[in-house]
């Protein structure tokens, strides 16, 4: 889905098979004449057990050439977990594309919905009937609003230098900060759009986008957590991110202070190794209390996805 943790481990394997290949040529040093030619006459001098020639000239041919295919996939699996890369959006079809960016700046007084597509389809001059097109109607806008910030927040990571600066738990704060102010414009219709990613035909999207999210900030701060360590922080980050959405949504206060502030509390208590994973859950069933059970459901469920 994103960095998976099979990324994580092919090097891992890949240094293991580096270490084999180092105590072989260790062993190799300890017992010169069994391994090594005689300079002068290129001959083995240990004729007691001498190692018979391939029978084969072929087979080392071959067998040379399966070690470098080898070595250049595991070089190659290596430089793509030490580097990081933009997350492919969805692909969509160039007019699709310009029809869901166009039809953003209905969202506020159409909501996400196929009458703010349709009115989207018209701005480029586009006919409307290319709605029919998307199998999930207003689930697309509302994903593709979502594979947008995600991009926003990866160019923002890669030109601000001052981010890098930052301790994690700071770190953690400012990209949930960022990515949540994306949504501020659309605060009122924000509620419609988490009942939609609620939907059963729309979650499995909604967990890897939200997903793609945290593990993007978490590489952001130079985490570099492995097996469990890796699954817990996500899951963790995963449920400050959601609390905070939600506490948004009944924010009245000047420019979401309050709610940053909240957010400050909540990746401090994640940082502290006495709070859990479980205070955490029964806060966001507390912020979310009210908010329809649908809504609450999905936002359990994103806690243990």
């Amino acid at each position: 889905m994103y960095r998976s943790a099979a990324k994580r481990l092919l090097p891992a394997f890949y240094r293991r098979h580096q270490d084999a290949i180092s105590s072989i040529r260790t062993l190799a040093a300890d017992h010169p004449t069994r391994f090594m030619t005689s300079p002068a006459t290129g001959n083995i001098p240990d004729q007691k057990n001498p190692i018979p020639p391939s029978s084969n000239p072929t087979d080392s041919t071959a067998s040379s050439s399966r070690k470098e295919e080898e070595r250049t996939r595991y070089q190659e699996t290596d430089e793509k977990s030490s580097s990081r890369t933009k997350r492919p959006k969805a692909h969509y079809k160039d007019e699709e594309a310009r029809v869901l960016s166009a039809s953003l700046s209905h969202v506020l007084r159409l909501g996400w919905t196929e009458t703010a597509m349709i009115a989207g389809a018209r701005d480029v001059g586009v006919s409307p009937s290319i709605v029919g097109s998307f199998p999930r109607k207003e689930a697309a806008l509302v994903e593709y609003f979502m594979d947008e910030c995600l991009e926003r927040l990866i160019d923002i990571i890669e030109s601000r230098n001052d981010l890098k600066n930052l301790i994690p738990s700071e770190g953690v704060a400012k990209l949930v900060r960022i990515r949540l102010e994306m949504q501020t414009p659309y605060i009122s219709k924000w509620p419609q759009a988490l009942s939609i990613q609620a939907q059963p035909l729309n979650v499995p999207t909604s967990f890897k986008q939200r997903a793609m999210l945290v593990d993007e900030i978490w590489h952001a701060v130079g985490d570099d957590a492995n097996e469990i360590d890796w699954y817990v922080k996500r899951t963790v980050l995963g449920g400050i991110y959601s609390t905070t959405e939600l506490y948004m949504l009944t924010d009245s206060s000047s420019d979401f202070r309050d709610t940053w502030e909240f957010l400050d509390a909540r990746t401090k208590d994640a940082f502290d190794l006495k709070k859990t994973a479980q205070e955490a859950q029964r806060l966001a069933e507390a912020v979310g209390a009210g908010m329809g059970g649908s809504l609450q459901g999905f936002m359990k469920r994103v806690f243990t996805g």
